[in-house]
């Protein structure tokens, strides 16, 4: 079982340079496992989460993007691996796929799953966006 106070630090396998980068663009990255767990056997899966995303999120640093444009893409991450934590409590086996194909399957060209908890259109329509990016990133590699 994951301990609920560990952290994950996906830097460490990272070269220098990307761990710098990613810790300005994400300083909380290592806590979102922790953020998103309602029982302690989702911090290992969350921490998994982060992992799958890190390769993203550095493409997108990559890029050149607007620090305001790599904040929200960010955040909209951060949601998608609630939304994904959340899946895995509702629907059995969920659990025992491996990670990449969890992520992959809660995506599809028009975006991502419907947040909970109401976002408006507007949060809606921009955490799609980077669904659809993380998407067409993550196809390729299937």
């Amino acid at each position: 079982m994951a301990n609920s106070r560990a952290k994950v630090d996906v830097t460490s396998i990272l070269s220098a340079h990307d761990a710098q980068r990613l810790r300005q663009a994400c300083p909380d990255l290592d806590d979102w496992p922790r953020s998103w767990h309602y029982e302690p056997a989702d911090i290992d899966v969350g921490q998994q989460i982060v992992a799958a995303f890190t390769p993203f999120l550095l493409h997108l640093l990559d890029r050149g993007l607007a620090n305001t444009t790599v904040r929200r893409h960010r955040d909209n991450l951060w949601l998608l691996g609630g939304e994904i934590i959340s899946d895995m409590h509702e629907t059995p086996g969920l659990r025992k796929r491996p990670i990449n194909q969890v992520v992959l399957a809660a995506l599809d060209e028009e975006g991502g799953p419907r947040i909970a908890h109401g976002a408006s259109e507007d949060q809606q329509r921009s955490f799609d966006s980077t669904c659809r990016k993380l998407y067409r990133f993550l196809k390729p590699r299937q």
